[in-house]
């Protein structure tokens, strides 16, 4: 294997490895600060890290305000607290070495207000921010204003083309690199375009290469591009490694670091990573926040799957084949649908789904009465923790704090499900009930003898052992 040398990035020279960012409370302070004492640059997640209390427990995120205004302002103040927490902890760790950065979600709810409390509160702590899950147009603003680098993550140049025109060129010298996340192979929110085929991968490089000529174009040849997805050995890379055409590049493994020593999961998750099969990650659209997204395919994203399929199109008066009268909820209010529907709906009903639910796109959705319960008591239980919400119409927007549409019971709840699997991991029950994200590579831990014998190894010995190859 080529010799991995540092890179000028953020000001200093470190080695070209990245810890993928993975909230919620996965990339915390512990795993960020031993990676960053490698040599490379750890990531923690600001996305509703951990806090702790005097004992060092972490404390739990309880939402005890009654209306989603008063909820989201908890959230936030939970989530700034928990960043600064995790930032003091990274910086201990890392002695010194390496860098440790800062991950945000822009869809976050009141992302700006989060990462801004948080660098207010652990000045000097944190070198660089990443962010993506949309178009983070003042993320170089946030970062001028504390004097760090700043690391956009985008699925094509095209997208950092417009950023860089909307807002980057004004902090330019703060430009630490760009994220390049595949939006085929990346765990997690996924930045597949409308253009792009979810079932038709692109190969990397002439996008990548692509990216750089756009860079080089705008001055910024020596700006480091980081890959993010679908990294595992480095030797599968050699021909990007002193690449002239890609220019300086480093690598980015948000998978690999899950199934460490340090990291936070429990053992039924780890358990689970050693067992996944090619496949087993799935690439769905079911997140309120719009985006795809890849996460194991276990029981809740097959009720997710199934919750979708059971479904008809349904119109308040009769038109056209929609003919055949159908109450729906308590007070049975008349739907049509056609006589065809009707018979899969009756059939389902047999089946025990026998609760109708509206969708924005005027479709019933049928389901059991238990999983009724739980849709509409997570929808009502909402905190506002994204920007916007599908699944429960909140928008962090005034005056009406709504964003105009129904909510969609064909998603769910990502802060309740995040939460359950990142503090109850060593539960095989719950981590098959949740929400599991994953890159597409997670079925290489199963065939990778590195993990022989349920070998898991320390951050620093998974560094070292991605610096000497296999």
């Amino acid at each position: 294997m080529k010799p991995i040398n540092a890179i000028r990035m953020g000001g200093v020279d470190v080695l070209p490895l990245v810890e993928g960012g993975k909230g919620v409370a996965i990339s915390n302070g512990i795993t960020a600060g031993h990676w960053a004492a490698g040599g490379g640059a750890g990531t923690i997640s600001v996305v509703n890290a951990d806090s702790y209390d005097g004992n060092g427990v972490p404390v739990p995120q309880v939402y005890r305000a009654r209306t989603r205004r008063e909820r989201h302002e908890e959230l936030i103040d939970y989530a700034v607290a928990g960043g600064i927490a995790q930032a003091r902890r990274a910086h201990d760790l890392a002695g010194g070495k390496g860098r440790v950065h800062a991950n945000i979600l822009w869809e976050m709810g009141a992302a700006e207000r989060v990462i801004t409390g948080v660098l207010e509160g652990a000045k000097g702590l944190i070198h660089g921010l990443t962010c993506g899950a949309g178009m983070p147009y003042r993320l170089s603003e946030i970062a001028a204003k504390f004097n760090v680098h700043y690391y956009p993550i985008v699925s094509s140049a095209r997208a950092f083309n417009a950023l860089w025109k909307r807002a980057y060129h004004k902090a330019a010298h703060l430009l630490g690199g760009v994220v390049y996340e595949d939006p085929w192979l990346a765990g997690g929110h996924n930045g597949l375009s409308n253009s792009e085929n979810p079932e038709k991968p692109e190969p990397p490089l002439q996008r990548v290469l692509a990216l750089r000529k756009v860079l080089r174009d705008l001055g910024l040849g020596e700006t480091p591009i980081i890959m993010a997805g679908g990294v595992w050995w480095l030797e599968e890379w050699e021909d990007w490694i002193d690449n002239p055409d890609l220019g300086p590049i480093a690598f980015q493994f948000g998978t690999r670091p899950l199934l460490t020593q340090e990291s936070p999961i429990g053992n039924a998750w780890k358990r689970k990573l050693l067992t996944l099969k090619p496949g087993d990650v799935f690439l769905n659209r079911f997140s309120p926040t719009g985006f795809y997204s890849s996460a194991v395919n276990n029981t809740f994203i097959q009720e997710l799957r199934s919750r979708s399929e059971r479904q008809v199109a349904y119109t308040t008066e009769i038109i056209g084949e929609h003919v055949a009268e159908y109450g729906v909820g308590p007070r049975r209010r008349p739907a049509y649908l056609t006589p065809a529907d009707l018979l899969r709906v009756r059939k389902w009903e047999a089946a025990g789904y026998t609760e109708a639910l509206r969708t924005p796109d005027n479709t019933l959705i049928f389901v059991t009465p238990d999983n009724a319960r739980d849709i509409l008591s997570d929808q009502v239980a909402c905190m506002g923790c994204l920007s916007q919400c599908k699944f429960s119409n909140w928008s962090q927007e005034g005056p009406e704090f709504t964003n105009g549409k129904k909510a969609d019971p064909r998603s769910f709840c990502i802060q309740k499900t995040l939460q359950n699997v990142a503090h109850d991991s060593e539960s095989d029950e719950v981590m098959d009930q949740n929400l599991m994200f994953s890159g597409h590579n997670g079925y290489r831990f199963a065939l990778d003898p590195f993990y022989g014998n349920g070998f898991i190894p320390t951050v620093r010995q998974l560094v070292d052992r991605i610096l000497t190859g296999r």
